[in-house]
């Protein structure tokens, strides 16, 4: 799937990013680890080889790449150093920072959509009726900070609902049987509900809140490699201008990969705005937010900065 553009676009690229490194004193680790999920970007850009191909140029041997269900567990493998960059939603990072974890977040990209769904006879018809209601999502998810902001417009708390602290997998099959009311989550697992299940869709990010998902980095790692870090970025932009431009091969790429039907993972694509971004202040505030809302609620046991967090690119 590496077009010539691509291809191109890093040869001329490659010999920039090793100067910089050189001119830095950088020395290259001989293995780059990325932790990723079965969806997005990151599929394609292992695909491509986009990121392999950045940092061959830089000495770096070889790219490791490992797999996670969710965020939660690739926060956790940042922050201890197993993994170098990984992504993950908007709520898994500010769980990590406020753990401690030596995490930095490194570049942003618009969230993929999520839905609150019912099951196909649930008598459910608006937020405000999920009072009482047993509700699944993944604690410390993108999910939770949707369910927060959800409840919130309905005049609800966390508090309000009985939470089922479910990942994906686990979810989905206590959806099917009826174990829980509703199911807080992220496409494509909101599009293979509506497709295999029949869910229904009470109400979905749009409309809620601006939601983004995040590329980090292992700390350490950020500030002894940072030429390293930034040539990943370049390769993980490539792979997204590519997929802007071909959403049905995106989602080709991701069903050959997972295994999911087509149909669904064309649905979760041609509803996913894909871009790649710096942490504007937008959206540093945007996550500061998160933090201090799940403060105020006691869902974090203390008070974090975010933009302490925040990575700086080296200058070329």
């Amino acid at each position: 799937m590496i077009t010539r553009r691509t291809a191109v676009g890093g040869l001329l690229a490659a010999p920039a990013l090793a100067d910089s490194a050189r001119a830095a004193g950088e020395a290259a680790p001989k293995e780059f680890r990325i932790g990723y999920q079965k969806s997005g970007i990151l599929v394609v850009a292992r695909q491509q080889g986009t990121i392999e191909a950045k940092l061959k140029a830089l000495g770096v041997e070889s790219v490791k790449w490992i797999e996670f269900q969710y965020g939660p567990p690739i926060m956790e493998a940042l922050g201890i150093g197993a993994v170098d960059l990984g992504a993950a939603g908007d709520t898994p990072p500010v769980f990590a920072q406020v753990a401690g974890a030596k995490i930095v977040y490194a570049a942003a990209t618009p969230a993929q959509l999520s839905a609150i769904l019912l099951p196909p006879a649930s008598t459910i018809r608006t937020l405000a009726d999920l009072k009482g209601k047993r509700l699944a999502f993944a604690k410390g998810s993108s999910s939770h900070n949707f369910v927060v902001q959800a409840l919130a417009k309905a005049g609800l708390t966390p508090a309000d609902v009985t939470p089922a602290y479910l990942n994906p997998a686990d979810a989905v099959a206590a959806f099917s049987r009826g174990s829980v009311d509703a199911w807080a989550v992220w496409d494509p697992y909101f599009a293979l509900a509506e497709q295999r299940h029949g869910a229904k869709v009470l109400t979905t990010t749009d409309g809620v809140l601006e939601s983004n998902s995040f590329y980090l980095a292992n700390r350490d790692f950020s500030a002894q490699h940072p030429a390293v870090l930034k040539a990943a970025l370049e390769g993980i932009r490539e792979s997204t201008d590519w997929a802007a431009g071909n959403r049905d091969k995106l989602a080709q790429a991701i069903s050959e990969v997972t295994g999911v039907e087509l149909e669904a993972q064309q649905r979760a694509a041609a509803r996913l705005t894909i871009k790649l971004t710096p942490l504007t202040d937008r959206i540093v505030q945007s996550q500061q937010g998160i933090a201090d809302t799940f403060l105020r609620l006691g869902l974090v046991p203390r008070a974090v900065t975010v933009r302490d967090a925040v990575w700086t690119a080296p200058q070329s």
